[in-house]
């Protein structure tokens, strides 16, 4: 139990230290964290070992459920009816822009079928987290602040459904498979709809609840037995725990007069525990990944950017949005990390044959997709004039 207490001890001081040192060169926290924790992780000086990244891995899915939580905070209806339908196309179409490059770039490079179409789907994956924290960081607002936080969150149900399609496709391709294809295209919406049900359960009993206790400590006590209890049902159902605490929060943001104070308090406690996850999130990135994805990680990495990037584009101008979120939103979309990790589990065993190539090529992306992600992401918000320039 010491060595543990002694881990967490380096991984605070990790992020504090690389925090106060990227500040220098004007980057992010969040990219300080990575970068500390991929220095002194198990893959370069091994400062923070394997067994304590594996033994707090709780901490990094609590911290996303509290992320999850203040994400879905943001989904207002007062908002949605102020822009309507903006977000949603948005989000769908920089996921599925992205599929449909990537797999079509890897089909063109000569790679085969059901491969392309299982790495070009986990393209549409994006990852809040780094997002998030760039945002709060630096206090930004504005149209793309507000749009992104609803495209990024949204995000995650058009990815399972984007997988949803490619696993199906994927399936009915392989003659060893004996699947019904139907049914195979209806699970993300099953998925979805699961995580719907107990995120709308959970986020009425919490509102209803938080009337009896008014003291800040019993408030906090009670939205993180929520937030706890949310992310091993969302798993015992098949659920996705993203999804469900978003929802929890949006179903609490929507009902209830105190919800501005509560989000208050939950900032004020929630930063040690994002720091944790993002150090341990980088002690994770393994650099000899790099070596081994050829032309066809060049391939991904690239193309999921302007994926995205034309994506965004595209669903702004469909939707009239104003130029700023056309011309600053999709750079915002870079970063990738955990689910994109979990669908690749998933498509290992639907090409088993390329499961490695896989796993290697969406590692390799997770790392250079988190280090210049929260940058890129930072400096597009800053042109947009939603962040102060000498940020």
């Amino acid at each position: 139990m010491s060595n543990i207490l002694v881990q967490v001890s380096i991984i605070f001081f990790t992020g504090l230290l690389f925090a106060r040192l990227v500040k220098y060169v004007k980057l992010p926290s969040v990219t300080g964290y990575l970068i500390g924790g991929l220095i002194l992780g198990p893959h370069v000086l091994k400062l923070i070992t394997l067994e304590s990244v594996e033994t707090l891995k709780i901490f990094s899915e609590i911290a996303l459920g509290f992320i999850a939580f203040s994400i879905g905070s943001e989904f207002k209806m007062s908002y949605f009816k102020k822009v309507g339908m903006t977000p949603i196309v948005i989000a769908f179409m920089e996921a599925f822009v992205a599929v449909f490059l990537v797999a079509a770039a890897l089909i063109i490079t000569g790679n085969d079928i059901s491969f392309s179409i299982m790495l070009g789907a986990i393209a549409a994956a994006t990852a809040p987290a780094a997002t998030i924290m760039v945002i709060k960081q630096y206090k930004a607002k504005g149209s793309v602040t507000e749009t992104l936080l609803s495209v990024v969150a949204i995000d995650d149900a058009a990815a399972l459904i984007a997988f949803g399609f490619a696993l199906a496709i994927t399936k009915s391709m392989s003659a060893a498979e004996n699947t019904n294809l139907l049914l195979s295209l209806l699970s993300p919406f099953k998925d979805i709809l699961m995580s719907g049900v107990i995120g709308c359960v959970l986020g009425l009993a919490f509102t209803y609840l938080l009337r009896f206790f008014k003291d800040s400590g019993n408030r906090l006590c009670l939205v993180g037995g929520f937030i706890l209890l949310a992310i091993p049902l969302a798993n015992a159902t098949g659920a996705s725990s993203l999804l469900v605490c978003m929802i929890l929060g949006a179903v609490f943001c929507n009902l209830s007069n105190s919800s501005d104070a509560v989000m208050s308090m939950i900032d004020n406690i929630t930063p040690p525990l994002f720091m944790m996850f993002f150090v341990l999130s980088g002690a994770e990135l393994d650099t000899s990944v790099l070596g081994s994805i050829g032309i066809i990680g060049a391939v991904y990495i690239i193309v999921r950017v302007a994926g995205k990037w034309l994506g965004a584009y595209l669903g702004a101008v469909i939707m009239k949005a104003d130029s700023k979120v056309r011309t600053y939103l999709g750079p915002c979309l870079i970063p990738q990390a955990g689910v994109a990790i979990g669908l690749s589990l998933i498509a290992e065993s639907a090409v088993p044959g390329h499961g490695a190539t896989i796993r290697a090529v969406i590692l390799c992306g997770t790392m250079v997709y988190e280090l210049i992600g929260p940058f890129i992401t930072k400096m597009s918000l800053q042109k947009a004039g939603e962040i102060h320039p000498g940020a």
